[in-house]
C-alpha cells in the first residue's frame, strides 16, 4: 500500500443513531427473505448514521480462497444501481473487513450472448459496517448488457435471483488505507460508485457519536450524471447537516438536463473546483486526497490508476504523490 495517485436539510427524515447498533439477520429471516421480491424501501447502510466499528486487517470472513454465499435482499435505490444484501459464511458474526477494503466477486459469465462462459472477478467495498451482523451491503451500479455481453454489474443486478451464491474473496493486497487518519484535512474525489469507499471512511471519521471528537475535516466533491441519480445522496446530506464542522460536501453533475430545477455545481470537477474545496498542496502532511471513480476521472485528475506516478491536474496545481491515495 503507498499513498500515490495508483490507484465521483432534504424534508425526508432518518432514523439516524450516532452509537453503534449492532444489526442480525437471524436464518429464519434469511429463509423468507428469499422468497422475496425485489425492496423499494432503502436498507439501512443508506439510511443509519455513521457508525465507528472498526477491525484491524486479516480478520475478514472472507479468505484467500472463493467461498460461496447467498443473495438474501435486493434494493432498487435509483433508476440505474441497486443494494445488494448477501449473507456471510458465518452468520453469527459480522463481515469483520477492514476500513475501506473491498472484496472480489467472482461469476462465470457468457463473453457474449450464447458463447462460452469465463470466469469475471470485479472488486467491490461494502457500504455495510461490522455492526451488520451476519450480511453485508454492496451499492452496485447496473451498465446493462454491453455488445451483446452481460457483465458483472448487470448480471449482479438483474439476473442474479434471491437465493443464488456468488463467490468471494479478500487478499491483503485489497486491504486499504486504515482508520484513525493521521492528516486533520481529507478531501475526497468521488464519481459514481466511488462513494462506496469513502462511506467506509466517513464511518469510521464521524461514528464517534460526538462529533467535537472528530479531528478530521472532509470535504468531497461528488460527480454524477444527473440529480436523480446520485447514489446515497440522502445519506450523504444527513450526514452533512448533521456534521457541519466536519463534513461538507459537493455535488457537480455532468448531465443534468438544462431546464431541471438544479441550482449546484454543473459540468465535471475541474482546477476551480478543487481549489475551492480540497485542502491545498501547502498542507502538507496535514492533507490527503482520497479518490475513487471511472478511469477518465483518473486520467484528469492524478494520472491512470495504475500509474505510480502523480498526474493530471492535482500534479499541475503543486499536490505530491504522498498526499494522493487512489483506491
Amino acid at each position: 500500500m503507498h499513498l500515490l495517485c495508483k490507484l465521483s436539510r432534504h424534508s425526508r427524515s432518518f432514523a439516524l443513531s450516532r452509537n453503534p447498533i449492532i444489526r442480525h439477520v437471524s436464518s429464519s429471516s434469511i429463509n423468507s427473505t428469499i422468497m422475496s421480491g425485489e425492496k423499494t424501501t432503502s436498507p439501512t447502510s443508506l439510511t443509519s448514521g455513521p457508525t465507528k466499528s472498526l477491525i484491524e486487517p486479516g480478520k475478514c470472513q472472507f479468505t484467500a480462497d472463493f467461498q460461496s454465499v447467498p443473495l438474501l435482499e435486493r434494493y432498487v435505490v435509483s433508476k440505474t444501481s441497486k443494494v445488494l444484501r448477501f449473507g456471510v459464511p458465518d452468520t453469527s458474526k459480522a463481515l469483520n473487513l477492514s476500513t475501506c477494503a473491498c472484496i472480489l466477486a467472482k461469476a462465470d459469465l457468457p463473453s457474449k450472448e450464447g458463447g462460452e462462459t469465463q470466469a469475471i472477478i470485479r472488486p467491490y467495498t461494502p457500504i455495510s459496517t461490522n455492526a451488520d451482523i451476519g450480511y453485508f451491503d454492496l451499492l452496485i451500479k447496473d451498465y446493462g448488457v454491453v455488445n451483446g455481453t452481460t457483465g458483472m454489474s448487470h448480471y449482479l443486478c438483474d439476473t442474479l435471483k434471491l437465493g443464488d451464491t456468488v463467490d468471494f474473496k479478500h487478499i491483503d493486497f485489497n486491504v486499504k488505507i486504515q482508520a484513525p487518519f493521521e492528516q486533520s484535512q481529507i478531501g475526497m474525489l468521488v464519481g459514481g460508485t466511488g462513494i462506496t469507499p469513502m462511506i467506509q471512511a466517513l464511518h469510521a471519521i464521524l461514528g464517534d457519536g460526538d462529533s467535537n471528537k472528530t479531528t478530521n475535516n472532509v470535504s468531497m466533491l461528488y460527480g454524477s450524471r444527473e440529480s436523480t441519480d446520485i447514489l446515497g445522496k440522502d445519506l450523504l446530506d444527513e450526514w452533512s447537516q448533521n456534521n457541519k464542522d466536519s463534513l461538507s460536501v459537493t455535488h457537480v453533475l455532468s448531465h443534468e438536463p438544462q431546464d431541471s430545477d438544479w441550482s449546484g455545481e454543473r459540468g465535471f470537477i475541474n482546477e476551480a473546483l478543487l481549489k475551492a474545496h480540497m485542502p491545498p498542496p501547502s498542507a502538507g502532511k496535514d492533507a490527503i486526497i482520497l479518490i475513487c471513480g471511472p478511469p477518465p476521472m483518473y486520467n484528469a485528475l492524478c494520472g491512470p490508476r495504475e500509474d505510480k506516478e502523480l498526474g493530471g491536474l492535482l500534479k499541475e496545481m503543486g499536490y505530491e504523490a504522498s498526499q494522493v491515495y487512489k483506491f
